[in-house]
């Protein structure tokens, strides 16, 4: 997340202030450019691991100051959400064992926070989209305390006067309106940096934005958000649309998004790019106080540029320029940001691999690819690639081919070339490209996840069937495997974990309801058909006002059918919350002999769990 010191620009001079060092800071760089101040070589990579911490039946934990405290090791910072964490790896340069060194330094790592998280019963994961994540989990209560977090908040909210919308539709739909930027505590990425050489920058960014969509493709692994079948790469659609300070006439207007692929091909040079930034998204941000960046450079001081930075960390482009300093040098990186994080260690490395080795070459026929490929058609790549994975075509090179043809085909040998120019050991490229080929051929992340997931649910509630795939990744994330050699589960049995059952793992929520104006011969008929003998009901509002059940119409005898629902129906209720135990919702039915409770949150009917639901 940045700087976390800051806090929200007000005042016209406080703006004022801000934009005259962002400004001053654009000018040193064109400077250092042009004095060719900026380090070319050597090459170095760098990851940035989020994870997910949970409990220890595997959902969202809220204590990650507390985690923190007790890793105690400057590689970890926070990030927005309290179940969530961030790894920042050391620098490496690009050559020899540089990608298996890494895997081991972020495996010593996560052990640590795994020693960490046995001390207080908690968990630690790699995956993009934590299953078992609901939607109280993005509630301002989670949000990580403090002041950068709550700042941004309150930045983006005045900046948009409206609330977040969110539609995404794939084989389910989810559609909530929400009043903070806690959503974007949903998405966990592998966020891969790599090192560009100032005379090539532009570019190898474009060539980086060509490459996005097979990347993506074979890497999704985030299908599923608040128990709904999404996007093979859900994490896209959720970050695009929670970080969106565009009021829905500017989205009208075509007024870009803070998280975007970009519009156009990218030209001139990378302070082009940055000034681009500037021109179309305000400063949300300010520091307590800032470097005089042009007096740095005079006195011979390599500047942080840290008005530039913080402008450039409230702008989320999927490949994002970056500037920053290093062993007092100066450098410029591109930032990978839509790999996700998982579902294995191993697969993020592969992941890495296979973006830095595309990156290193680019034969002939993709030189100067502005002009040889339609930026529509890039991205437009890109957004298949997260609607569909691997199951998708692209537009590449004026021709359609399959994910599968073009990666197995062209990209994993262009990517082995590259990787063989900077000198990466051959067992390394040999290990982590033949994770990629496999996952191509058998099954990436988000095909494991979804017929997983399926599969579960015909002997688990859709609940249980979250908690469960939590559990298998949490179990093989780090052995060794990767996700195309994990089993699709037809069961996986929690008896291992401490599990606390509730009625949400057991309740019915694909229900039929009926309204209070309805007739009762409908009724009648409608459990008849379906073979129910409960029916709930809701007046106007959607708020549960009434239960009917087939004893109910029995009881009514040869009554008129044409009476309402209204006019029948039990209106003195027994209700439960999903939070509350399966024995707590046994002890009601059969204290109150009856065979059905109504499962309410705010009066709003979420779902029924019945004596049935509780012996299974």
């Amino acid at each position: 997340m940045g700087q976390l010191s800051v806090k929200q620009l007000e005042t016209p001079k406080q703006k004022a202030q801000y934009t005259h060092y962002l400004i001053k800071d654009l000018e040193v760089l064109d400077l250092m450019l042009e004095k060719n101040l900026i380090e070319k070589q050597p090459i170095r990579i760098g990851a940035e691991q989020e994870l997910c911490i949970t409990t220890e039946d595997f959902f969202p934990n809220n204590n990650s100051i507390e985690m923190l405290e007790t890793i105690d090791d400057s590689h970890f910072t926070t990030e927005i959400g309290k179940y969530n964490l961030e790894i920042n790896s050391d620098p490496l340069e690009l050559k020899n064992d540089c990608f298996s060194e890494l895997h081991l330094q972020l495996k010593t790592l996560l052990q640590k926070a795994k020693t960490a998280g046995d001390q207080h019963k908690t968990k630690v994961l790699l995956t993009g989209i934590l299953p078992t994540l609901r939607q109280k989990h993005i509630s301002e209560k989670y949000m990580t305390p403090m002041p950068r977090y709550h700042v941004l908040n309150k930045s983006l909210i005045d900046s948009r006067s409206q609330h977040f919308n969110i539609h995404i539709k794939g084989a389910d739909e989810l559609s909530l309106y929400h009043n903070s930027v806690m959503l974007e505590a949903c998405n966990t990425s592998f966020q891969t940096h790599l090192q560009i050489n100032p005379d090539e920058f532009v570019e190898k960014y474009n060539w980086a934005q060509a490459i996005s969509a097979p990347v993506l493709a074979v890497s999704a692994n985030s299908p599923i958000l608040f128990g709904r079948e999404l996007w093979a790469e859900t994490r896209i659609a959720v970050f695009t649309q929670s970080i969106d300070t565009r009021t829905n006439g500017m989205v009208f207007n075509e007024k870009q998004s803070r998280v975007s692929f970009g519009d156009q091909w990218e030209t001139g040079k990378v302070t082009d790019i940055f000034r681009d930034h500037i021109s179309r998204f305000r400063s949300l941000l300010a520091l307590d106080s800032y470097e005089d960046s042009l007096e740095m450079l005079k006195n011979g001081e390599i500047p942080k540029l840290r008005a530039l930075q913080l402008h450039n960390g409230t702008v989320y482009k999927w490949n994002r320029v970056c500037y920053g300093v290093g062993g007092g040098k100066p450098h410029l990186r591109i930032e990978c940001r839509y790999i996700p994080s998982g579902p294995s260690l191993k697969d993020e490395i592969a992941n890495m691999m296979f973006w830095v080795g595309l990156m290193q070459v680019q034969t002939d026929a993709y030189k100067d690819i502005s002009k040889k490929m339609e930026f529509k058609a890039v991205k437009n790549n890109f957004f298949k690639a997260a609607r569909y994975g691997m199951e998708v075509k692209f537009m590449w090179m004026g021709k359609l081919i399959s994910a599968l043809d073009l990666i197995l085909e062209e990209l994993l040998p262009m990517a082995k070339k590259g990787l063989e120019k900077a000198n990466i050991n051959s067992k390394d490229i040999d290990t982590y490209l033949g994770v990629i080929e496999n996952r191509v051929k058998e099954k990436n992340g988000a095909q494991w996840m979804v017929k997983s997931f399926r599969n579960l649910q015909l002997t688990k509630s859709r609940f249980e069937a979250r908690q469960a795939l939590t559990a298998f990744m949490h179990e093989n994330q780090l052995s060794g495997k990767s996700v195309s050699q994990w089993p699709i589960l037809n069961d996986f049995e929690l008896d291992t974990i401490k599990l606390k059952p509730i009625v949400k793992h057991r309740m019915q929520t694909k229900l039929f309801i009926v309204h209070e104006s309805d007739s009762l011969e409908l009724v009648t008929h409608i459990m008849k058909w379906k073979k129910i003998h409960h029916l709930p009901v809701v007046n106007k509002t959607k708020e549960l006002t009434g239960l009917i059940t087939w004893t109910d119409l029995i009881q009514l005898g040869n009554t008129d059918l044409k009476q309402t629902v209204k006019d029948v129906m039990k209106t003195e209720l027994y209700t439960i919350s999903q939070e509350k135990s399966l024995k707590k919702a046994k002890q009601i039915m059969s204290d109150a002999k009856i065979n059905c409770l109504p499962v309410v949150h705010k009066k709003k009917l979420l779902g029924i769990i019945t004596t049935n639901d509780l012996k299974s």
